[in-house]
């Protein structure tokens, strides 16, 4: 890492819901972060459900989000290194985020050194041994002859479902996923643990949950949940040693 310099880490701003208003209050309140990191920003890892649909037509994607998105290859492009993890949420990113905002997309679990610092990083979605429907649904979202057949309806009616479905999803599941289930039972920090003994790492980072956690997994390693930007508005700031969850209150 450059002397000065930081690495930042968050999640989960699922713009599109509950209504356009408030998804772009939520969407202002990003950009305005973004604006307040830049001057001391190495890199930014966006780690994934940054909206609650997305769905890239060849020659189309969703309206909206501009101003999120003009920020983005802003910060690309004055040399800030982008990264997004595909999340559960938008899982149908294609290449546009790399080829027009200059994101570093990544689909997987990415192992990384920042100093003398090891970081496991990934969205959250599908990990530990439960959840089986959602995996096996992921299964289906990822094929790619099921999204051919996708992309055949218009953009105006797959978009539209795809938002309807997505809502609706989401106004189940957003109170579920911002309870603690306690250390025990909250499947990510298993799967942390189980790849901490395989191969260890100071730092397991995820989004996903919806919940901001920092948990010691053992005395040489922490796990870090980013929280989302519905409710809690949170962050994570690595300055070279140290690996802090914040609150953007701006």
């Amino acid at each position: 890492m450059t002397a000065g310099k930081k690495i930042y880490f968050n999640s989960d701003y699922h713009l599109g819901i509950p209504n356009a208003r408030q998804s772009r209050e939520r969407e202002l309140r990003v950009v305005r972060w973004l604006d307040s990191i830049k001057h001391d920003a190495e890199e930014i890892y966006l780690l994934g459900d940054l909206f609650d649909f997305w769905f890239e037509y060849q020659h189309v994607i969703p309206k909206g989000f501009v101003r999120l998105q003009g920020k983005i290859a802003e910060l690309s492009d004055s040399g800030i290194r982008m990264h997004f993890f595909v999340g559960n949420h938008d899982l149908w990113v294609k290449n546009y985020f790399e080829e027009e905002l200059g994101l570093h997309i990544h689909r997987d679990n990415l192992r990384i050194n920042c100093g003398s610092k090891r970081f496991f990083i990934h969205h959250g979605d599908g990990k530990g041994p439960n959840d089986k429907g959602y995996k096996r649904m992921k299964k289906v979202f990822t094929n790619p002859f099921f999204q051919w057949c996708f992309r055949w309806l218009h953009p105006d009616l797959g978009v539209g479902l795809a938002h309807f479905f997505s809502r609706r999803s989401s106004a189940k599941t957003r109170h579920k996923d911002a309870v603690f289930l306690g250390e025990d039972q909250e499947w990510l920090v298993q799967y942390a643990k189980r790849k901490y003994s395989e191969e260890p790492a100071d730092f397991f980072v995820f989004g996903h949950r919806h919940l901001p956690l920092e948990i010691a997994i053992n005395p040489d390693a922490t796990y870090i949940n980013l929280g989302d930007w519905i409710s809690h508005f949170t962050y994570a700031e690595f300055d070279g040693e140290q690996l802090r969850l914040k609150r953007f209150e701006g």
